[in-house]
C-alpha cells in the first residue's frame, strides 16, 4: 500500500510540473481509479476515494510555493514602521513573529508566529485613530471640509501623518490585537496534504490565507490562498462528487452573507465609504447608484494601499465621493497569461502581492444571480482571482454576498461548532486522516 501511494505522488508530481495546460481533469479518472484499486477489498465509494486523493496531495508537489520570501512583522514593530515595511515589500499581509529565545524558552521556538495581520487593517485603524486625535485637538470648530494635521493642500501622507501623531505611528504591532486586527496563524507544513488546508479555511476561524512553514526550522515560507483552492476544486468539474454540489443552483445553498452586504451610496465621501470598510468583518464595501440602487462598484480592502499610493486621494477622501474614487485606480495591465496557467504561482507567497493587476477593477465588481449555479460562480472567481461575488437581483441591486469560504464550505466537513448535519463529501474525512477534534481544536496526529 505504501508502495502505491508513492507511486501517486510521483504521477501527481509529474502532472503538476508540467510549465502549462496543466488540468487535473486530464487525469482524474486514473488517478481515483489508482486510488479505488489500492482500496478493492474495502467498501469504499466514489466519495470516500475522493477524500483519500485529495488528502494524497502533499503540498510539497505544488510548484511555486517557495517562489518568494516570506515577509514578517515582529509583535514590538511600530504600526508606521510595519506599514512602511509591507507597503515597500509590496505585500498585502504578513504573520507577527513573538520574540523568543529558543536558549531560555526549550519547545516553544515553534510558537513564534502568533498572528497574521494585512496592511489595510493597520491603513484604517491609522486613519481612523488620527481622525479622532485631530477632532480631539481642533474640537466642534474643526473644518468638516478639510483634512487632518497638514491635509488640507492635498500633499500630507499617511507617514507624515503618523509622525504628527506618534501615539499612534508608534504603537507596537502587538497592540493592535486588542483592536482585533490580528487574524489567528494556523499553519501547515510541506508534508500535510490540501485536505487539511481545506479544513482550516472552512472551519469558524474564518482565515484568508493559510501559511505554510517548514518543520526543521518553523520558518515562513509561503502561504495557500482561497483563491488556489477554488481553482483546484475546478479541476475535479466532471466528476460525480464534485458536479452533485456545484451544478446545484445559488439558491439552493444557505450563505452565511447571502442576505447581508455592506454598501454606501456613491455620491458620499470616500471617508465614509471607508470608515464601512473599517467596520466591515467581510473586508468589502457595495458602492450603489442612490436613483436605481443598482451596483456601480466596490471598495475592498485590497484597494486601501492607494491610499498610501497616491497622498491627493488621501487628503482629499472627504470631499472625494466614492463613486470618484471607484475610477481613480491605475488601469490594470494585461499579463502575458503566465499566472492564469501557472496553479503554482496561485499557492506562492507572490500571490498576495499588494499591487495585483489581476483583480477586478473597482468600477467592474463580479456579480452573480441566484439563478446561477455554483460552478458558474466558481469560474467566474477563478478567472478575475476575486475574493467575492456580488448576489445581485434581476434589477442588478445588490442583494447579499457570496465569498471564497462560503464556496468552499461547501465541500469541507461541517464548522466544528456547527449543529447542522452534513457538509458535502468530507463527512468522514477528520477520521480518514487521522485528525480529531480535542476542545473545539482540530488536532492532526502526525
Amino acid at each position: 500500500m505504501q508502495e502505491s501511494k508513492m507511486m501517486d505522488f510521483k504521477k501527481l508530481e509529474d502532472v503538476m510540473k508540467q510549465p502549462e495546460g496543466f488540468s487535473l481533469v486530464d487525469k482524474k479518472e486514473n488517478l481515483v481509479s489508482n486510488f479505488m484499486a489500492d482500496q478493492k477489498h474495502h467498501q469504499i465509494d466514489s466519495g470516500s476515494a475522493l477524500q483519500m486523493f485529495l488528502d494524497h496531495i502533499p503540498i510539497s508537489s505544488i510548484p511555486g510555493i517557495k517562489s518568494s520570501p516570506v515577509v514578517e512583522l515582529k509583535i514590538e514593530d511600530r504600526v508606521k514602521d510595519a506599514i512602511h515595511l509591507l507597503y515597500e515589500k509590496n505585500v498585502s499581509g504578513a504573520p507577527i513573529a513573538d520574540v523568543v529565545d529558543p536558549d531560555t524558552i526549550i519547545g516553544r521556538f515553534s510558537d513564534r508566529y502568533v498572528g497574521y495581520i494585512n496592511l489595510a487593517g493597520m491603513v484604517l485603524w491609522a486613519l481612523e485613530e488620527c481622525e479622532k486625535a485631530h477632532m480631539q485637538t481642533r474640537g466642534t470648530d474643526g473644518e468638516e471640509n478639510g483634512g487632518t494635521d497638514g491635509e488640507e493642500n492635498g500633499k500630507s501622507s499617511m507617514f507624515t501623518m503618523l509622525e504628527d501623531n506618534p501615539q499612534i505611528g508608534q504603537t507596537k504591532v502587538g497592540e493592535l490585537a486588542k483592536s482585533y486586527l490580528w487574524d489567528p496563524f494556523f499553519p501547515v507544513h510541506l508534508d500535510d496534504t490540501l485536505f487539511h488546508v481545506l479544513l482550516l479555511l472552512s472551519n469558524h476561524h474564518r482565515l484568508q490565507v493559510v501559511p505554510v512553514i517548514e518543520r526543521s526550522n518553523f520558518q515562513g515560507i509561503g502561504f495557500v490562498t482561497q483563491n488556489a483552492v477554488i481553482k483546484l476544486l475546478l479541476q475535479s468539474s466532471g466528476l460525480e462528487w464534485f458536479d452533485s454540489i456545484a451544478d446545484k443552483a445559488l439558491s439552493e445553498f444557505r450563505f452565511g452573507n447571502e442576505e447581508r452586504v455592506d454598501l454606501v451610496y456613491g455620491d458620499r465621501s470616500l471617508a465614509e465609504a471607508l470608515h464601512i470598510l473599517r467596520e466591515s468583518r467581510i473586508g468589502v464595501v457595495a458602492v450603489v447608484n442612490r436613483e436605481n440602487k443598482k451596483v456601480i462598484g466596490c471598495i475592498r480592502n485590497s484597494d486601501v494601499y492607494l491610499l498610501l499610493e497616491n497622498n491627493e486621494i488621501l487628503g482629499d477622501r472627504k470631499r472625494l465621493t466614492a463613486g470618484e474614487f471607484i475610477h481613480t485606480e491605475t488601469a490594470k495591465e494585461n499579463s502575458d497569461g503566465t499566472c492564469e496557467r501557472d496553479l503554482g504561482a496561485l499557492f506562492a507567497a507572490g500571490a498576495l502581492q499588494l499591487r495585483n493587476n489581476f483583480l477586478p477593477k473597482m468600477d467592474s465588481p463580479v456579480t452573480t444571480k441566484k439563478s446561477n449555479t455554483l460552478k458558474q460562480a466558481m469560474k467566474d472567481l477563478a478567472e478575475t482571482k476575486g475574493c467575492f461575488c456580488f448576489l445581485v437581483n434581476e434589477a442588478q441591486q445588490p442583494a447579499g454576498l457570496l465569498t471564497l469560504r462560503d464556496v468552499i464550505i461547501q465541500f469541507a466537513p461541517p464548522c466544528i461548532d456547527s449543529n447542522i448535519h452534513g457538509g458535502g463529501f468530507f463527512e468522514s474525512a477528520l477520521e480518514q486522516t487521522g485528525c480529531q477534534v480535542k476542545n473545539g481544536t482540530v488536532i492532526c496526529d502526525h
